[in-house]
């Protein structure tokens, strides 16, 4: 972020320090008088006697009022353009952002002129200073350009340790490595440009080359975001081993880890994995915003039925209502916008997770240790006795918790939880996989809530598309045309077509009819067959809904359509239609072959040709 000095009268960039509280003035006097044997400039000589570069930038930014820049910098692609990597590292400056005429730069000494007429001459615009402290320039010059011309930077880093060694005196200089302001930086431009991209994941991980590829989950896809040279690998791993609270000496088992960073005003949780490879060790960081435990329900995107009975299931007193799906579906994001959406002044409500992930207000949240004796069964006990109304369990793994959380349900709780199935109508079948007496499950179980994560197209350049019966054939699915919407691309999405991610649904309310089928172990086929005659809808038909919509495209959602081959569709749209309906409840085309007169009707009529009533 670049801020503009208050427009005050500066004065020398030591007396600025002092009157700033940066330094004492026994530390200025002790830095003029080395200055005065060495000739070197202040700010150069407090830095190496440890003062943050980024207080003494801030100082010279309002010494010679100028803008300052502080760390991540993100520099715009076209600016980059202007100006060669080797003479970036050369001069060591970070061009930001250019226009026709003028080029802003971030530079750590804005008077030197010979730099700036330097860059006037080779790029042709009038040159803007911003002040920029050393380890934000290396760390931006690294993720900018190849890692060809950042040998220079990293040099300076002496982070180049071997990364498998395990010797006391490579570990400390890992450990001083890791400590330095360029190898800080650049982790932090890492998260931050993570952050800034909506990534959910960041993958570090090693190449056959000894260096380093930093991958981004970003809407579910990952993405590249930089390589990074062999001399940073070890320092870039340390670091992040310190930030989550791993010992940096091991290398040859995997950890895991958790911390917290503050990015772009953003309050993000990590959870760090490490995991030794044949290359060197690969680290995952999954980043947690604290941002989405707020997410209301109503912005879930169920459709209004299904988002009416799900309210209706969070009402009722006491039962147990499942989320499945998947790893990376959604179903912690849902459950904590559940749990927003219940009355938490009048209920007790208490969670059990592993790990707590979001901080919610007015909640009672249990972090789960095994290491510790407090499994999820212990912990269930436990909170049965805290007088509990509604209880979530992050997730059902054993035979154990299942029965207690179900016997809870019978005695008067509301229990949440997830459980890993592919829809809804295998979650019964499940729980009797773990252990669970059928009787149980048919009397605790409310209902299931299904669900996937699809990307969402862009609305700025999405495309409408009329589908051929190849393209569907190429995607498994039944060849016919329709009216869809695919991905273009744009700025704003970053050239993918795509932003965001849209959620995909169905809900099985337990009904009566259900429960006797669950009593009697019914397969999923069954308890399906019966649900829908009540009206359930699919996730295939959930998917195809959100395609017709423009909310989403064909091919994120293929594998749930080809869920739903032998299900009849609409001749005019293709939406799924049943055996019982009058008309397509997608384009509303009438789907009975004969008119109430008796003259025949096609596909496609909305009125009789013969008496022309409406079909």
């Amino acid at each position: 972020m670049i801020t503009t000095p208050a427009r005050t009268v500066p004065g020398p960039l030591g007396q600025i320090l002092v009157t700033g509280g940066a330094i004492q003035q026994t530390d200025l006097d002790s830095a003029l008088e080395e200055q005065r044997r060495s000739g070197e400039r202040i700010g150069i000589i407090l830095m190496r006697r440890g003062l943050d570069g980024d207080v003494i930038a801030r100082a010279v930014a309002r010494q010679l009022r100028l803008p300052h820049a502080g760390a991540p910098l993100l520099p715009e692609p076209s600016a980059l353009k202007l100006l060669d990597g080797a003479l970036a590292v050369r001069l060591r400056v970070i061009p930001l952002i250019a226009t026709e005429r003028t080029l802003r730069v971030a530079m750590t000494d804005p008077l030197d002129v010979a730099t700036t007429e330097d860059l006037r001459f080779r790029t042709g615009r009038r040159i803007e200073p911003v002040v920029a402290a050393p380890s934000s320039i290396d760390a931006a010059l690294i993720a900018a350009y190849s890692a060809h011309t950042m040998n220079a930077v990293l040099t300076r880093m002496n982070g180049g340790a071997n990364a498998g060694d395990t010797d006391p005196e490579v570990v400390d200089t890992l450990r001083k490595a890791a400590e330095t302001p360029p190898i800080i930086a650049l982790v932090d431009l890492i998260l931050a440009q993570a952050a800034q991209r909506r990534a959910s994941d960041v993958h570090i991980e090693p190449t056959a080359a000894n260096g380093m590829r930093v991958r981004a989950r970003i809407d579910g896809v990952l993405r590249e975001l930089m390589v990074l040279p062999p001399q940073s690998r070890g320092a870039v791993v340390s670091r992040i081993k310190v930030m989550a609270g791993l010992d940096i000496s091991v290398k040859r088992r995997p950890q895991d880890g958790r911390g917290a960073v503050r990015v772009q005003g953003r309050e993000l949780a990590l959870r760090v994995s490490t995991l030794p490879t044949h290359s060197g060790e690969k680290v995952v960081l999954r980043l947690l915003d604290s941002n989405n435990a707020g997410q209301r329900l109503d912005h879930i995107a169920m459709t209004p039925q299904m988002h009416t009975q799900f309210r209706r299931l969070l009402g009722r007193s006491h039962g147990v209502l499942l989320v499945t799906g998947p790893t990376g579906s959604g179903k912690t994001t849902t459950l904590y916008a559940a749990l927003g959406s219940i009355d938490r002044e009048t209920r007790n409500v208490i969670t059990l997770e592993d790990p707590v992930e979001y901080r919610l207000p007015g909640l009672t949240q249990v972090q789960v240790h095994r290491k510790a004796g407090l499994g999820f069964p212990a912990a269930l006990r436990a909170v049965l006795r805290q007088d509990p109304d509604v209880i979530m369990v992050g997730e059902l793994r054993d035979r154990e918790t299942v029965e207690i959380a179900l016997a809870a349900a019978l005695t008067g709780h509301l229990v949440l939880s997830t459980l890993h199935t592919n829809d809804a109508a295998s979650a019964s079948a499940r729980l009797y996989e773990m252990g669970a007496p059928a009787y149980l499950v048919a009397g605790g179980l409310l209902g299931v809530l299904a669900q996937r994560l699809a990307r969402k197209l862009c609305v700025h350049c999405r495309a409408q598309h009329l589908t051929t019966a190849a393209e569907m054939s190429a995607l498994g699915l039944r060849p016919r045309v329709a009216q869809v919407f695919v991905a273009v691309g744009c700025g704003r999405c970053d050239g993918t077509g795509y932003r965001g991610r849209v959620g995909i649904f169905e809900l099985m309310t337990i009904s009566p009819q259900l429960r006797e089928r669950i009593v009697k172990r019914a397969p999923a086929d069954a308890l399906l067959e019966t649900a829908r005659a009540d009206g359930f809808t699919t996730l295939a038909e959930d998917a195809w809904a959100k395609v017709r919509t423009g909310l989403t495209t064909i091919a994120e959602v293929a594998p749930l359509l080809a869920m739903a081959t032998d299900t009849a569709t609409c001749a005019a749209c293709a939406a799924p239609i049943r055996g019982s309906w009058k008309a397509c409840t997608s384009c509303g085309v009438s789907l009975r072959r004969s008119c109430t007169c008796g003259a025949p009707i096609k596909a496609g009529w909305r009125y009789c040709a013969s008496c022309g009533v409406a079909q």
